[in-house]
């Protein structure tokens, strides 16, 4: 074993056992939390011995990176998400790799998302990114559709020929009522979640919680976690 996989390796089994004592203080079976493993600013070395590890859910933030590591790394029995900011010019290149998009969150995206899964003849699932620090109208610093917003874009997703609506998306907001409050961020997310399922009992999917932060997110309900500097490390700054 390559000093970097045995680094990986020993990374990965640490955050499992959070994830499994999480599960177990709410009560809650392991396998009902994913972890998915964001990879970017690492390369495709590292995505290649994470799939030998077992990872099967890998995340980007940015297709530049994203799309010469998902080529790279085609033949592996993988399912990438896309969860950073989506412009409509990079739509095109993303659905070639990802399975899911995690960052929905206005019409413009979904109209250009869904036009370009047709014409690919794919089936994209999309997590609305809902944005805690925004108002009931607003968007939010990072992106995202605020509480208010969330019926009309999960009804147009869902009414998308191409797409599938799988769920909800945060990141825990740096301003507003829930800054420094990830778990009442998270449990606010898992009370809209329960307002979606109402109307679309299929998108159950949670996605919340980070490697600071992810107990709580487990807590609060969350089926998939996004893990990264936990399991890939700090990486140096360039220069």
């Amino acid at each position: 074993m390559t000093d970097r996989k045995g680094e990986l390796a020993t990374n990965l089994a640490h955050v499992e056992r959070r994830i499994a004592a999480a599960c177990a203080a709410a009560g809650r079976k392991r396998e009902e939390v994913t972890l998915i493993v964001v990879t970017k600013t690492y390369p495709a070395s590292d995505v290649r011995l994470l799939s030998e590890l077992g990872v099967r859910h890998v995340a980007e933030n940015r297709d530049q990176d994203a799309a010469p590591k998902a080529a790279a790394c085609s033949d592996l029995p993988l399912t990438w998400h896309f969860v950073g900011q989506l412009q409509t010019n990079k739509v095109r290149s993303v659905v070639g790799y990802a399975g899911l998009v995690q960052s929905v969150d206005r019409s413009k995206l979904v109209t250009a998302l869904s036009k370009e899964a047709v014409r690919v003849g794919r089936e994209v699932g999309c997590l609305l990114q809902v944005a805690l620090d925004a108002g009931e109208s607003a968007r939010g610093e990072r992106g995202g559709v605020a509480p208010g917003g969330i019926a009309e874009l999960a009804d147009l997703v869902a009414g998308a020929p191409g797409l599938r609506l799988d769920g909800l998306m945060t990141v825990a907001p740096l301003t507003g009522e829930y800054a420094g409050r990830q778990q009442a961020a998270f449990e606010r997310l898992m009370d809209l979640s329960t307002d979606l399922r109402r109307t679309h009992p299929g998108a159950n999917m949670v996605s919340a919680g980070m490697s600071a932060d992810l107990e709580q997110a487990v807590a609060a309900g969350a089926t998939h976690v996004r893990i990264g500097t936990a399991v890939l490390g700090v990486r140096p700054r360039l220069g």
